[in-house]
């Protein structure tokens, strides 16, 4: 029991870290141009973070708790998962690099699954369209972020400029609750998904009666065909992700909000709306089918293609070559530190 407790915990911490990265990107923009302080946005995006759970379906939380065989792993793997995730966040945070934690969390967990207990225990079908979305995220986002921006220009051609940037400052609200909606939805589900997969394994691995844990820990879940099928999970776990996720973003995820609001390029008002109602629709399109992609990549994306509209050169492509880098590496890096990990753990225990 204090097994489980301590890697609830971690993931918990893990969602506090990813609130430096991933939910600073989802008010980046806003805090940008200036719509709302950091402090507001951070309210605003918290807020709208915590209603996702009565919008969205566990879709994401199920499809990241079957990356590994639940029937086959212990809870040292998943704490072992949790530990390189956590390494590789705060490194590339303290280093300003917007790079995925969804994929850090996917790198680490399937990296202690093989060392312990080899390829067979990971689920590659679902790590293969965690990988695709990679590149298919990003270019999603920056294919709708031109079509909206396009029509928008059109739509808006014949009003001045200060009066277009001046509502396009009241749309960005909207467009900004819609990614934070997205996001919760998204990368939330994430932390709720391991911490399903810890409990489902914790009950396994004491005859398979969840009645036996308190209360508060009783999981819905389905076995079937050998795989796990998470349902719906007590209401302390998506209060806590999301509230550590809020309490993250405004402890240190100002360094990823200068990257993604003025390093990939130079973002209006009207560019922060087409940026951010593009990101939202990227991911209320792949949650929907259960894909946990990136917030990052796809809001990287996303700006780049609002940037595009102005003309190639205003994209400081220099910045998004690091960035790609540092997104194709996160996997395999994250899969190697936790495989690390957990035969330091096996040796020492």
């Amino acid at each position: 029991m204090i097994l489980l407790i301590t890697v609830i915990v971690l993931a918990i911490i893990f969602d506090l870290i990813n609130g430096f990265h991933d939910a600073a990107n989802s008010i980046a923009t806003i805090v940008s141009t200036k719509v709302l302080t950091p402090f507001q946005a951070v309210l605003w995006a918290a807020f709208f973070n915590f209603v996702a759970y009565w919008v969205f379906d566990l879709n994401v939380a199920d499809t990241v708790a079957k990356v590994a065989n639940t029937l086959q792993i212990d809870l040292w793997v998943i704490l072992s998962g949790l530990i390189a995730a956590i390494l590789w966040n705060l490194l590339t945070w303290w280093l300003g690099i917007p790079s995925s934690s969804s994929h850090t969390l996917i790198g680490g967990f399937a990296g202690a699954a093989v060392a312990h207990g080899g390829f067979n225990v990971v689920n590659f079908t679902v790590i293969l369209k965690i990988a695709v979305f990679i590149f298919i995220a990003p270019l999603m986002g920056m294919f709708i972020a031109l079509i909206l921006s396009v029509i928008t220009i059109q739509v808006s051609k014949r009003a001045s400029y200060k009066g277009a940037e001046k509502s396009f400052k009241y749309f960005q609200l909207l467009s900004s609750a819609a990614l934070s909606l997205a996001h919760g939805g998204n990368d939330a589900q994430k932390t709720m998904g391991i911490i399903a997969a810890a409990v489902v394994v914790y009950v396994l691995n004491i005859g398979g009666d969840v009645m036996a844990l308190p209360a508060w820990f009783h999981i819905d879940y389905l076995v079937e065909n050998n795989q796990v099928h998470i349902r719906h999970l007590p209401e302390w776990i998506p209060f806590a992700c999301y509230a550590a996720m809020g309490l993250g973003t405004m402890m240190g995820g100002w360094r990823i909000v200068k990257t993604m609001g003025t390093r990939i390029t130079k973002v209006t008002s009207f560019e922060g709306f087409g940026a951010e109602l593009s990101g939202a629709i990227t991911l209320f399109i792949t949650e929907s089918f259960g894909i946990p992609v990136s917030t990052t990549h796809t809001l990287v994306g996303s700006i780049m293609g609002v940037g595009a509209t102005k003309r190639l050169s205003a994209v400081r492509w220099g910045v998004t070559y690091s960035l790609l880098w540092a997104w194709i590496i996160t996997i395999p890096v994250s899969a190697l530190v936790a495989a690390s990990v957990y035969w330091i753990i096996n040796f020492a225990l």
